[in-house]
């Protein structure tokens, strides 16, 4: 039987804070609850507050597959929050700054695990403190030459710059983003970019990336109930997406990351990689929440869809 691939997801983790109720998320931690219900040793790298929340988050996230024993406890600051609010419909938030992700430090405990790493997630909403950010980058840099290091791009003003987007850029060998980032993340670092979001003009933005960016080897557009698109220098693969009923959307993209890293870590095709990533962002689509219960039949049923796509 093989060893399962030690997968890290870093940045990180809050609590929505919403009208009615407050739900536990953050995209790394997200992303890490779904490698580790695909089977790997996933763990979440982040830093909480030594209060109820902090102490909830963890309470929450024992019980799923995801290895919570690297978490750091800050004694100063308080456990990442984001109010969620909404007008006719559409949501908006606050992010709370500073919070105990903005101080997430570089242990050695921390840099053994990243030199272990077969991949590793991280976005920009982490690094918008200069702490976490040495931290993400340096954690990037010690991951071996074959460790997956994808950089999910996350923008949420104010907290992304040009300079961050490029440093991350350099580290990373997969580059996630929505189809609506890709004209924003082209004008941010200087590339030629169109207006269009049309299949062809996301796929010529994935390859001047491509070009720019000697490390990359993936770029991966997700567009929402549209699928996605993936991009190499040498070939492309688009996926239609599957029609579902919409719960929410929060964890969908994490969702889709998760998956396409799995199967990246195993070989498959562009084509699996899509299928894949666009199985599981429906079904947490089609479910409350970013961490949605998830049953053995579901997990069998959808694996076996995958499958036959290969």
């Amino acid at each position: 039987m093989r060893e399962p691939h030690l997968i890290l997801g870093v940045g990180e983790l809050l609590w929505d804070m919403l009208p009615e109720h407050a739900r536990l998320g953050g995209a790394p931690a997200n992303f890490s609850v779904m490698a580790g219900r695909l089977g790997n040793h996933a763990a979440i790298l982040s830093r909480l507050g030594r209060d109820d929340l902090g102490r909830e988050a963890v309470h929450l996230l024992d019980p799923l597959p995801t290895d919570t024993s690297f978490l750091q406890i800050d004694p100063l600051h308080e456990t990442g929050r984001v109010t969620v609010s909404f007008d006719n419909g559409q949501p908006a938030y606050t992010i709370h700054h500073p919070a105990a992700w903005d101080f997430m430090e570089l242990s050695d405990e921390w840099v053994r695990l990243a030199e272990r790493a077969d991949a590793i997630c991280f976005g920009s909403l982490a690094q918008r403190s200069v702490e976490s950010r040495q931290t993400i980058q340096t954690l990037a840099a010690q991951a071996s030459s074959r460790c997956v290091r994808i950089f999910d791009v996350n923008l949420r003003p104010p907290f992304y710059s040009s300079e961050v987007i490029q440093e991350s850029l350099e580290l990373a060998t997969v580059f996630k983003m929505n189809d609506a980032e890709v004209s924003q993340v082209l004008a941010l670092l200087g590339l030629p970019g169109e207006e269009d979001a049309d299949g062809d003009s996301l796929r010529r933005g994935a390859e001047r990336l491509l070009m720019e960016f000697p490390t990359l080897q993936l770029v991966a557009i997700t567009c929402g109930g549209n699928g996605s698109l993936l991009v190499t220098r040498d070939e492309w693969h688009q996926h239609a997406g599957f029609p579902v009923k919409v719960a929410d959307t929060i964890g969908a993209g994490d969702a889709f990351t998760a998956a396409m890293a799995h199967y990246l870590l195993r070989g498959a095709e562009l084509r699996v990689l899509n299928e894949a990533g666009n199985r599981w962002g429906s079904w947490v689509a089609s479910q409350s929440g970013a961490m949605p219960p998830l049953a053995d039949a579901t997990r069998g049923e959808i694996e076996a869809s995958i499958e036959q796509s290969a």
